[in-house]
């Protein structure tokens, strides 16, 4: 029993993602600003079975395909992708949402992971993922969600669940929260405990979960 909940747990960043795209076959009709959301959701499948399929089957790849042997660049693109689609999703959903604080902290992080890729880590890195990348991304996109709250409070009036961004937000600012840490310790982890770094990538995927349930919450909520 317990290692079917770990192989379910393994492959949920595939099967998770089946929620909202299923519910989003029957309620087609979405608005333009979660149209990135929308585009993730397909990438992120695509991505995601490829990572699980590596890892289910890279002991039994030949040795010309070595290459293919580790899926943690899928990882590092994957955040690329996700940090640029929801930043993009963010500013969809229009000025208020915005402010030159966030410019701010977007031009850090793609500052600081430049200096990070030319002198710490290396992006191709098949021992690892970056957890320099993921937690960046983790913080700028919470700084986001943080001030799309903000703004909520000064200026809506409506319920906040009443809105699909609202449960797109919500659920994003859950799987950050959560992930900020994993990120920031999960590689150092590896080296000194990898039996308890396994168990932390088990809450990310919770979280993912998580995430997806709550896109399919907003795909079902009225225009």
């Amino acid at each position: 029993m317990i290692g079917f909940l770990q192989t379910a747990l393994d492959w949920s960043e595939v099967w998770a993602l089946l929620i909202p795209l299923v519910v989003l076959g029957f309620r087609k009709s979405q608005p333009i600003y979660l149209k990135p959301i929308i585009i993730y959701l397909w990438i992120a499948l695509l991505l995601n079975v490829v990572v699980d399929v590596i890892s289910e089957l890279k002991d039994d790849f030949p040795s010309w395909l070595h290459w293919l042997r580790s899926n943690n660049v899928l990882y590092n693109i994957h955040s690329l992708i996700r940090f640029a689609l929801f930043t993009y999703f963010f500013r969809l959903l229009g000025k208020r949402f915005r402010s030159n604080l966030d410019k701010f902290f977007y031009a850090a992080a793609l500052i600081f992971l430049a200096i990070n890729f030319i002198y710490v880590e290396n992006f191709f890195n098949p021992d690892h993922l970056s957890g320099n990348l993921l937690a960046t991304e983790a913080f700028v996109l919470l700084i986001y969600c943080l001030q799309y709250y903000l703004s909520k409070l000064r200026h809506d009036t409506e319920e906040f669940s009443r809105t699909k961004d609202f449960w797109i937000v919500t659920g994003l600012s859950i799987y950050v929260v959560v992930n900020f840490f994993v990120f920031l310790f999960y590689v150092p982890l590896l080296s000194e405990n990898i039996d308890l770094s396994i168990k932390m990538w088990n809450v990310h995927n919770v979280a993912y979960l998580v995430l997806c349930i709550f896109i399919a919450r907003a795909f079902y909520v009225p225009v």
